[in-house]
């Protein structure tokens, strides 16, 4: 049987010693010595772990089997459709994402959902086996089927986990987690990396789902070493603020799906509620019309989403005026601003400019540029845009306009909702247009500009 042997190593250099020490005797660091595991084999100690053991399997990529991976459902449409179509057998995911923002609920009500038709194990490391029972009452979930263990040593997960047999597990969360072979505290770089390993060796080898819930820092980023997220299968975030009613669940990794998918979820006194049409919920808009916001057709994953743009220009008394953005990225808006001023003939360097994405998406792509200029041109001339009109575009700095990614998609999405007008690029304008939708085609920016107000 291999022993594992405690080591020391740097996180910057690389280097292990047998002691912790303050200083990295190598390059010189300070408080860069993590505990780590180092096995002893005796082909290790020997130099020869080549020549031991049989020869690797090797196949051309054509004798590779490549039939459909099989999925399960969760019984949520929206967790589905981030995973890439529901829980592939032995995948671990990881979800992230700040305090009181649904992890541990969506968790429960997924594993409650399961627990009907297969094995499922939940296991707690925060809260006892009453406190999850009490959620799970409030939530008005099933509780005969679902088994819950409050337990922090992996070693006893994992044993229980090989006698239990589930088909599906949680760890809530993985950084109360530690190996008995560490002396260092659970939470520590080395606990949560060898903790993770021992998870997802045991996901492969018995097919086991693994849900890990993960804590984030006060950036925002999961807590921990980096390559907890290069160890697991799927990396999903929970976004949206935890006192608002919508949250939404974004895949920034997953090897068995797109990546950036969306879900969409409400908070309500039952837990989290899916929601099938999120671009009714972004579009409840005051029926008057006001000037400063416009609606756009952006692309998360593999679904159109009508999403509505608000922009606040007034006169600035600093020396250097505000430009201030959520959800969207505010470096493109101040280059943005300068196409406008430059292609466009209209100066904001005396104007505090704010922009908000309504319902806290957040819209990374540069189809945005158009919709947001328009936003900022209304707010400016203090002049509103119909309801029924629809903008997406991206805008170059020489002032074109380029086509985006699944225009004819995004404009079936705008038909769907009742738009009557839409200012695209010409590149994406269909040849035929949706049944009472009029396209409006333009190459450059003064073209869409007219657009807006004619």
């Amino acid at each position: 049987m291999a022993k594992a042997k405690r080591m020391y190593g740097c996180t910057e250099c690389g280097a292990t010693f047998p002691k912790w020490a303050g200083q990295c005797g190598e390059c010189g660091a300070w408080n860069t010595l993590v505990e780590t595991l180092v096995e002893n084999t005796p082909t290790a100690a020997t130099g020869r772990a080549g020549w031991a053991g049989d020869q690797a399997q090797l196949k051309t990529l054509a004798e590779v089997s490549i039939e459909e991976i099989p999925r399960f459902s969760t019984a949520s449409a929206e967790l589905d459709r981030v995973l890439g179509g529901g829980l592939v057998d032995g995948s671990v995911v990881l979800i992230g994402g700040d305090p009181g923002i649904g992890k541990s609920t969506i968790l429960l009500q997924t594993l409650c959902a399961l627990a009907a038709r297969m094995p499922a194990l939940y296991v707690t490391g925060e809260e006892s086996q009453q406190q999850v029972a009490m959620r799970a009452r409030r939530l008005a979930l099933p509780q005969d089927k679902l088994k819950v263990m409050t337990e922090t040593s992996i070693e006893q997960i994992i044993a229980t986990a090989r006698h239990e047999k589930p088909k599906v597990m949680v760890i809530d969360s993985i950084q109360t987690i530690f190996t008995e072979q560490l002396q260092s505290a659970p939470g520590g770089v080395a606990q949560v990396r060898e903790s993770t390993a021992l998870l997802v060796r045991f996901a492969k080898q018995t097919g086991t789902a693994i849900f890990l819930v993960g804590h984030v820092t006060k950036e925002g980023s999961l807590a921990g070493p980096r390559v907890l997220e290069h160890m697991v299968d799927t990396v999903l975030y929970f976004e949206g603020e935890s006192d608002g009613r919508l949250r939404l669940l974004r895949a920034v990794k997953n090897r068995f799906g797109a990546v950036n998918e969306l879900g969409v979820f409400g908070m309500t006194d039952r837990g989290l509620k899916e929601v099938s049409n999120p671009s009714a919920i972004f579009l409840s808009r005051a029926q008057e019309e006001i000037a400063g916001s416009v609606v756009m057709a952006t692309w998360e994953g593999t679904r159109p989403m009508l999403v509505e743009v608000q922009a606040l220009v007034d006169d600035s008394h600093l020396a250097n005026p505000r430009r201030v953005t959520l959800g969207l990225d505010q470096n493109r808006l101040a280059m943005l601003l300068a196409v406008l001023h430059r292609h466009g003939g209209i100066p904001t360097h005396d104007q505090d400019v704010f922009l908000n994405v309504v319902g806290g998406v957040k819209v990374l792509e540069t189809a945005s540029d158009l919709a947001l200029m328009a936003a900022v041109m209304s707010s400016l001339r203090n002049r509103p845009l119909p309801h029924g009109l629809l903008v997406f575009g991206e805008v170059g700095l020489s002032g074109e306009v380029r086509p985006v990614p699944s225009g004819q998609e995004r404009l079936k999405e705008a038909a769907k909702h009742g738009f009557k007008r839409a200012i695209v690029p010409q590149a994406n304008a269909p040849k035929e247009a949706p049944p009472g939708l009029e396209i409006v085609a333009v190459t450059r920016l003064e073209q869409a500009l007219d657009a807006l107000f004619e």
